[in-house]
C-alpha cells in the first residue's frame, strides 16, 4: 500500500463524467462553486460508501490543480491509508509529517476523515496543517462518512472549524440514482445494460453501490469471456 496516493490531473476523475442525481446535486453544486469561484475555500462532504465523495473530491483536485499550474499530480492523503505513513507510531515532532505530505501545495485534500486515530499528535498535526491553509486563503476539501459533529476522534475547535465552510451529504439511496450510476458504469466499462438487467440487479443483488460495481463487473467479464450480449440470463449466471 502507498503512503500517499496523488490525485492524477486525468479526465477519469473530472466533473464532466460525474454522475449527477437528487441525492448529490448539492454537493456537485457546491464543489464545482469551490472550484470556479474565489469567494468559498472550504468544503467538507459526507456520505455514504461508493455515493460519490472521492469522485468529487479527485475532480476538484483535477480542476484546482490546473488552475494553478500544477504539472504533477494534486497531493492528498486519505485517512485509510495513514498506518503507511507513521507505521502505528505517533511521535510528537518538529517537523508534521502531514505536513510534509503537502509542503508547497496550494491545495489540502483530506480522504476519508472518519479514519482518523484517536491519537493527540495526529490530531494536532491535522489542526495545524488545516489551520495553516485555511488562514492562508488556499482551498480545502475533505470527506468522510458522517456529518462534522458526528465525527469520531476530532476535537470541537476543528469540528467547528469545518462547519465554518460549506457542507453537503450524498445519498444515492433511491432507484433512480443508482440506475444513472450503473449506467454511468458500464458506459466505462464499455458495455451496454439493458434496463430490465438493471432492474434485476436491483433486486437479487445488494443494493449498495459498491456490491452492485462488484456485480457489474462479474457480468462484464461473463459476456467477454462467453461472448455473449448482457441479458438477465446472462446476470443470472453471473451472479451465481
Amino acid at each position: 500500500m502507498q503512503e500517499v496516493f496523488d490525485f492524477p490531473i486525468t479526465p477519469k476523475y473530472s466533473f464532466d463524467n460525474f454522475v449527477v442525481c437528487s441525492g448529490n446535486r448539492a454537493a456537485y453544486h457546491f464543489a464545482r462553486q469551490l472550484a470556479e469561484e474565489d469567494g468559498e475555500n472550504l468544503l467538507y462532504i459526507y456520505g455514504p460508501p461508493g455515493s460519490g465523495k472521492t469522485h468529487l473530491l479527485l475532480a476538484l483536485g483535477t480542476m484546482l490543480g490546473s488552475k494553478e499550474g500544477a504539472t504533477t499530480p494534486a497531493p492528498s492523503i486519505s485517512f485509510k491509508e495513514i498506518d503507511d505513513i507513521y507505521h502505528g507510531i505517533y511521535p510528537a515532532e518538529d517537523v508534521s509529517k502531514l505536513a510534509e505530505r503537502f509542503r508547497g501545495s496550494a491545495l489540502l485534500l483530506i480522504d476519508d476523515l472518519h479514519l482518523i486515530p484517536d491519537n493527540a499528535n495526529v490530531k494536532v498535526e491535522l489542526w495545524q496543517l488545516f489551520n495553516d491553509f485555511y488562514t492562508a486563503g488556499k482551498k480545502i476539501v475533505v470527506t468522510g462518512l458522517y456529518p462534522p459533529k458526528e465525527l469520531p476522534h476530532l476535537d470541537g475547535h476543528l469540528v467547528s472549524r469545518l462547519l465554518w465552510g460549506l457542507v453537503a451529504k450524498m445519498d444515492t439511496s433511491d432507484d433512480d440514482s443508482r440506475r444513472m450510476i450503473m449506467q454511468k458504469l458500464a458506459a466505462d466499462r464499455q458495455i451496454r445494460i439493458p434496463d430490465d438487467v438493471i432492474d434485476y440487479l436491483l433486486v437479487h443483488a445488494r443494493r449498495d453501490i459498491p456490491s452492485l460495481t462488484e456485480a457489474l463487473e462479474w457480468i462484464r467479464r461473463l459476456s467477454f469471456a462467453t461472448q455473449k450480449k448482457v441479458t438477465v440470463r446472462l446476470a443470472r449466471e453471473a451472479l451465481g
